[in-house]
């Protein structure tokens, strides 16, 4: 395949996921989010076809795009590993945990394995500082992390770390939550999910407005609703108790949707994107309410 048929094939493909955002609040992250799912990264093509049918400068579309971390602008592997080397998980032996990283991928920060497999990064926060060193491996989070985990951190991933056994994975386990504002508890145990009590809101997006079920499990993206939410839809959460918007000040570190705050029963904040579809969360046992 030419260069020329390649950049038509991606020009075809950019142009319906414009249309599909036609009119989205946010559009132009939806749009470059979306791009980013399908090929990996953002592709130079496909930025110069945004520019031309958005009616946007070239320039603004690479600010946008090198301002999130979530993009990039060359290809990325299956695995997106994160390592925090951030002030609590570096005392905690951060440092020596990527290091172990970077010799059992064979890479250097910022680097992507010859298979394709891996992209190795480091951050400077991910928002968990109390449960440090942190790995973030595909949206999933692996706290307490030391050297002599990492090879099984990475077999996990090989394996596929979205189809977890939700009663025997050790990074999964129930959180009791709770309003941030009226402090009424958000547990519903008349109608379970993944087993547990659910965690029920209430939600609107468009001209819908309805209950929303989650699992109750942290790692678990189980979720029930009264009406069919399309995906890359951001919601609007409730309390169903005193009826206030749950946001808080904070942004989903994948999208950059905002995030949605609740508190955890016996301390902390536990925080997951408005997003349908994104993975986004942030577990903080020790924080205080993002307002």
């Amino acid at each position: 395949m030419t260069t020329e048929t390649i950049s038509g094939v991606i020009g075809i493909s950019v142009s319906g996921i414009i249309e599909k955002h036609a009119g989205d609040r946010g559009g132009l992250i939806s749009i470059l989010q979306e791009i980013q799912s399908r090929y990996g990264y953002l592709p130079a093509e496909a930025l110069k076809t945004v520019a031309e049918q958005t009616g946007r400068s070239l320039v603004d579309i690479y600010g946008v795009a090198t301002f999130y971390r979530s993009f990039s602008l060359k290809p990325r592997g299956k695995h997106l590993t994160s390592v925090c080397l951030g002030t609590a998980c570096h005392v905690r032996g951060g440092a020596a945990v990527g290091e172990k990283f970077k010799r059992e991928l064979g890479v250097a920060v910022g680097e992507t394995t010859a298979d394709r497999e891996f992209t190795l990064e480091t951050v400077n926060c991910l928002g968990a500082c109390a449960l440090g060193p942190i790995v973030v491996v595909d949206g999933h989070y692996f706290s307490n992390v030391s050297p002599v985990k990492v090879k099984e951190i990475v077999e996990k991933a090989k394996a596929g770390l979205d189809k977890v056994e939700i009663f025997r994975d050790q990074r999964i386990f129930a959180v009791e939550v709770g309003c941030p504002r009226c402090n009424h508890s958000l547990m519903d145990s008349d109608h379970p999910v993944d087993g547990y009590s659910s965690i029920r809101v209430t939600v609107s997006f468009g001209d819908e407005h309805g209950w929303l079920r989650l699992s109750c499990l942290y790692g678990s993206y189980t979720v029930e609703s009264e009406f069919k939410i399309p995906p890359d839809a951001v919601l609007n959460f409730f309390c169903p108790h005193c009826h206030t918007e749950l946001i808080g000040a904070s942004s989903c570190p994948e999208c950059q949707a905002p995030m949605v705050p609740m508190i955890v029963r016996g301390g902390g904040v536990v925080q997951i994107c408005s997003r349908r579809g994104c993975k986004g969360h942030i577990l903080d046992m020790g924080g205080s309410l993002p307002f």
